[in-house]
C-alpha cells in the first residue's frame, strides 16, 4: 500500500517554487510579474505554481512521474485500478468515458435525465441512446433512479447494447441498485459506465451509497470539486481492472487540453490527501449539518426537505442524506423563485433551483451560524411569500419522443420557427435549464405541446435556459423540410 499521506505532484510544484527557476517559458505573466493587477487578486503564491508542463512537473498527457505517483496514490484512495486526473471538469470525464466505449451505430442505455455532457458525447461519436424514461415523484415532481424491471426489460431488448450509464446519485440524492444493475448489464458483456458527479464521499465517508468502484462498475466520473474540496473545473475518471488504460488515456488526449493547469492538478492531488485521511470525520460532519438542516426546515412548515424515508428498494434504493434537497410546491413558489430571494433578499447563494425543488449544497467548510441562516431565511420567506399553489407546473421531468439520433439531428439542415410554432417539429439543439443541466430537449427530439409550455413557464419563473442559438429562447432551431 502507497503512503496516503503525500501528495508528490504538490510537492514538486513546491520544489520548483524554491528552485527560483528563471522562466523562459509560457505563461506569459512569468509567475505573476507581468500581470501586477492579476498577481493583486490571486497572490504571488497562487502564480507562481501556475505553470507549464516541464520534466520536474510531468506532462498530463503522457504522465511518467509526478501526475503518474498522484493518479496511482488516487486509484488506491478511490478503489479503481486507474484514475485519471481531468481539467476540464467532469464534462471531460464523461466525454472520455463513453467515447471509449461506444463508436458510431453502437447502442449505449442511459436515463433520459441525464447531464448534457452525456447527450454532447453523442454528438461527438454518434452513438445510439437507447433511454430509459424513469420513473418520477409525483409529489416532488422529479425523476427517481433507474428500476431494476426497466433496466433488465431494456437490456433483453438491446442485446447488441455496448454500455449502460447510470446517473449516481442523482443531483437530488437518489441512487440506483448500482450492484445488481452491474451484474445484470455484465453479464451479457455490456459495460457499466458512472456519471458519479455528485458521489466523492461516497468513497470516503462512512455508512454512504455504494460507490461505482465498490459495485463493480468499469467507469466513474465524479467531480472532486463537489464535495470531494478541489477547486472548480478539477475532476477524476475512475476505471476499473477490466478497462484498457492506455486506450483511455488516448481518448482522453482527444478532447483535454495539452496545457493542463497545475493550480487544478495539484488540487486534485491535495484533496485527495485530505480525503483519504480525514474522510470519514469531513464527511460525518456535513451528514449532522444536513440532517440538522432537514428537521429544521421540515418543521417550519410547506417545505419538504426529504431524505431516506423515499426508499422504496428500486427506483430509490438508496438516499445520499448529505443532500439537502427542499421541495418547495407547497409553498406556491417554484424553487428558482426560492432560490433568487435567497440570493437578492438575504444574500445566500444556493446550488440550484428547478421549478420545484432546491438544492442547498452542504460541506465541511459550513459553519452552525451558515445553517441557521439559512433555516432563518427559509422560515421567513414562507411567511413574507407564501401564496396559492393551484397553478402550479409539477412534474420536473417530460418524457421525450425521439425520432433521431442526436448526432444526425445536430449536424442537420435546419431551419429556426418561433417557439409557439415548433409543435411536432423534430429539435436540432440543446434546451435545458442549468443548472442541472439536465435537457429539457435534446437533439433528435419531437417537440410537443408540453415542451413548449414548460419552457414558457421556466422562462417566466426566472429559470436560466441554455443550449439554442437563441439566447432569449423566442425560437428553435428545427429540422429543415418539417
Amino acid at each position: 500500500m502507497s503512503n496516503q499521506e503525500r501528495a508528490p505532484l504538490a510537492e514538486a510544484l513546491e520544489r520548483m517554487r524554491h528552485n527560483r527557476l528563471v522562466p523562459f517559458d509560457v505563461p506569459g505573466h512569468k509567475r505573476g510579474k507581468g500581470n501586477p493587477e492579476l498577481m493583486e487578486f490571486l497572490g504571488e503564491r497562487c502564480l507562481s505554481v501556475d505553470v507549464n508542463s516541464m520534466k520536474p512537473l510531468d506532462n498530463l498527457c503522457h504522465p511518467v512521474s509526478v501526475i503518474k505517483e498522484a493518479e496511482e496514490l488516487a486509484a488506491e484512495a478511490f478503489g479503481a485500478a486507474h484514475a485519471f486526473f481531468m481539467v476540464g471538469g467532469t464534462t471531460s470525464a464523461v466525454q472520455a468515458m463513453i467515447l471509449s466505449s461506444v463508436k458510431s451505430g453502437d447502442e449505449i442505455i442511459l436515463p433520459r435525465n441525464v447531464h448534457q455532457s452525456v447527450i454532447n458525447s453523442l454528438v461527438l461519436c454518434g452513438a445510439v441512446p437507447v433511454y430509459i424514461n424513469p420513473q418520477t415523484n409525483s409529489r416532488l415532481g422529479i425523476a427517481l433512479g433507474m428500476s431494476m424491471q426497466d433496466v433488465e426489460r431494456t437490456i433483453e431488448s438491446h442485446p447488441n447494447a455496448k454500455a449502460i450509464l447510470v446517473n449516481n446519485p442523482t443531483y437530488y440524492g437518489i441512487c440506483s441498485d448500482l450492484r445488481s444493475i452491474t451484474k445484470a448489464a455484465h453479464a451479457r458483456g455490456i459495460r457499466v459506465l458512472v456519471d458519479e458527479a455528485h458521489g466523492t464521499h461516497f468513497y470516503f465517508g462512512k455508512d454512504m451509497p455504494v460507490s461505482a468502484m465498490a459495485a463493480g462498475a468499469d467507469m466513474a466520473a465524479v467531480s472532486m470539486h463537489k464535495s470531494g474540496g478541489s477547486l472548480t473545473q478539477s475532476s477524476v475518471l475512475l476505471c476499473g481492472p477490466n478497462v484498457n488504460a492506455h486506450y483511455v488515456r488516448q481518448v482522453i488526449n482527444l478532447t483535454q487540453t495539452t496545457s493542463g493547469s497545475y493550480l487544478l492538478l495539484s488540487s486534485l492531488d491535495l484533496s485527495r490527501r485530505n480525503l483519504a485521511l480525514r474522510g470519514v470525520e469531513i464527511f460525518e460532519k456535513v451528514k449532522r449539518f444536513a440532517n440538522y438542516a432537514r428537521d429544521e426546515i421540515n418543521a417550519i412548515g410547506d417545505y419538504y426537505a426529504y431524505s431516506s424515508e423515499l426508499v422504496n428498494g428500486d427506483s430509490v434504493f438508496d438516499f445520499d442524506t448529505t443532500k439537502l434537497s427542499v421541495n418547495t410546491l407547497a409553498l406556491g413558489l417554484a424553487g428558482i423563485e426560492v432560490y433568487d430571494l435567497l440570493r437578492d433578499d438575504y444574500d445566500i447563494q444556493i446550488e440550484f433551483g428547478d421549478l420545484g425543488n432546491i438544492l442547498a449544497y452542504i460541506s465541511v467548510g459550513d459553519k452552525n451560524k451558515n445553517i441557521e441562516r439559512l433555516i432563518s431565511a427559509l422560515s421567513e420567506i414562507r411567511r413574507i411569500h407564501k401564496r396559492d399553489n393551484r397553478d402550479m407546473l409539477e412534474n420536473e421531468y417530460i418524457s421525450p419522443q425521439v425520432a433521431m439520433s442526436p448526432q444526425t439531428a445536430f449536424y442537420s439542415q435546419k431551419v429556426s420557427l418561433p417557439l409557439a410554432e415548433c409543435a411536432g417539429k423534430v429539435c436540432t439543439e440543446f434546451v435545458m435549464c442549468y443548472p442541472p443541466g439536465i435537457p429539457i430537449l435534446a437533439p433528435g427530439e419531437i417537440i410537443t405541446q408540453d415542451i413548449i409550455r414548460y419552457i414558457q413557464y421556466a422562462k417566466e419563473k426566472g429559470c436560466v435556459l441554455t443550449g439554442p442559438e437563441s439566447v432569449d429562447v423566442t425560437h428553435l432551431n428545427i429540422l429543415k423540410g418539417e
